[in-house]
């Protein structure tokens, strides 16, 4: 009798331990699926789209020889800023020096010949006058001074010439700017035309970035009339950190690309401290305002397939994988085209460890809304 009691005992214990483990099973299995859930609203938000940008100069010009000549003097070097005017190259003048001193004596000689032929015709027509010769020798006296003055104009002509050819010889800045490489050194032989080097303006910098026709249209759509344009953009580096000044966008080209389809606007940067170059590369940042934006999370978002899902919270607390089709992204969120509505709850957080139609125990996150969570992300 004793060992049937002890035996039911034992039974009985066994059972309420099974029965407190099995409750403690149940009460974790809850606290798993206690997570975060936010609810989805619209809201005015700033969208921003990055494009890679080319920077230019705003003047970047070649400096190349007008005449040939041995390269005398370099008088700046690479990287050295100069002044507008100022004497950069020097080539060999003396052979531009005769032909100036060449054309000088031949304006004094049709000069005088001109004069003698003034001086013969006042001699003929005071024959003429007297009836001494004909009136035909006048015309042949008044036809060699025309030519003798035509002389004058040519030599003057090759004068200018030979002048400018002989300054031509000397090479200066067409205007402020940095000078870049110098490819030959002194004493090359240069012919007519040879790349000396190239200047940039960098006072002011260019940057072109090309847009996709969908974001041009979102664009220009909010900037209707003049106002539209020299709106502010932002600027990032090459290393990824901002550039210290806004630029505007000026203009864009009238055609899309054939092959990309894309458009390339313009945008100009101050540029004071001659930090960014010509020839390098950067960040363009492109702002938009939307209203009645409906914004999820990119935390609560998983892809399969090339496409975008999300656990949505139903009335019972059970989640439902749904996938919708976002428009762009905001900082940390998706903008929702199609798939989703305001007011619908979502799984924010822990969303590896959920199932199709489990059940859940909804926790609000800290925040109340879509619009503190996009001022959290941008702190």
């Amino acid at each position: 009798m004793k060992t049937h009691s002890a035996v039911t005992l034992l039974i009985i214990g066994s059972l309420l331990v099974g029965c407190s483990a099995k409750k403690d099973n149940e009460t974790k299995q809850t606290e798993e699926r206690v997570l975060p859930v936010v609810q989805l609203s619209t809201q005015s938000a700033t969208l921003e789209r990055e494009y890679v940008g080319n920077l230019e100069a705003v003047r970047n010009v070649e400096i190349r020889a007008r005449v040939s000549g041995f390269l005398d003097k370099i008088l700046i070097d690479e990287g050295q800023p100069v002044r507008k005017g100022q004497l950069l190259f020097q080539l060999n003048s003396a052979e531009y020096q005769m032909e100036l001193s060449k054309a000088n004596a031949a304006l004094k000689s049709a000069t005088a010949g001109a004069n003698a032929a003034e001086v013969e015709l006042e001699r003929v027509r005071l024959l003429v006058d007297n009836k001494v010769i004909s009136a035909s020798e006048l015309k042949v006296v008044k036809a060699k001074l025309e030519a003798a003055r035509a002389a004058i104009e040519e030599a003057q002509s090759a004068k200018a010439n030979a002048a400018l050819r002989l300054a031509q010889a000397s090479i200066r800045a067409p205007f402020d700017g940095i000078i870049n490489r110098i490819p030959f050194k002194r004493g090359s032989l240069i012919d007519e035309g040879s790349l000396l080097t190239t200047i940039s303006d960098i006072g002011e910098v260019y940057v072109y970035f090309d847009v996709s026709e969908k974001d041009y249209l979102e664009y220009i759509k909010k900037r209707k009339g003049p106002s539209g344009w020299n709106s502010q953009v932002d600027l990032r580096l090459a290393d990824n950190t901002p550039y210290a000044h806004k630029g505007k966008v000026e203009t864009m080209e009238s055609m899309f690309e054939e092959n990309s389809g894309t458009l390339a606007f313009r945008a100009r940067f101050p540029n004071p401290e001659h930090l960014l170059k010509h020839g390098a590369t950067g960040r363009i940042r492109l702002t938009n305002e939307v209203e009645n934006a409906l914004l999820v999370p990119q935390k609560a978002v998983f892809e399969i397939q090339d496409k975008n899902y999300v656990y949505v919270v139903g009335d019972s607390n059970k989640v439902t994988m749904r996938s919708f089709v976002p428009s762009g992204r905001h900082n940390k969120f998706y903008l929702v085209e199609s798939g989703l509505k305001p007011g619908e709850r979502i799984v924010y957080e822990g969303i590896q460890s959920v199932r199709e139609g489990m059940q859940i125990v909804p926790k609000p996150v800290p925040t109340d809304s879509i619009p503190a969570l996009v001022a959290s992300a941008n702190e």
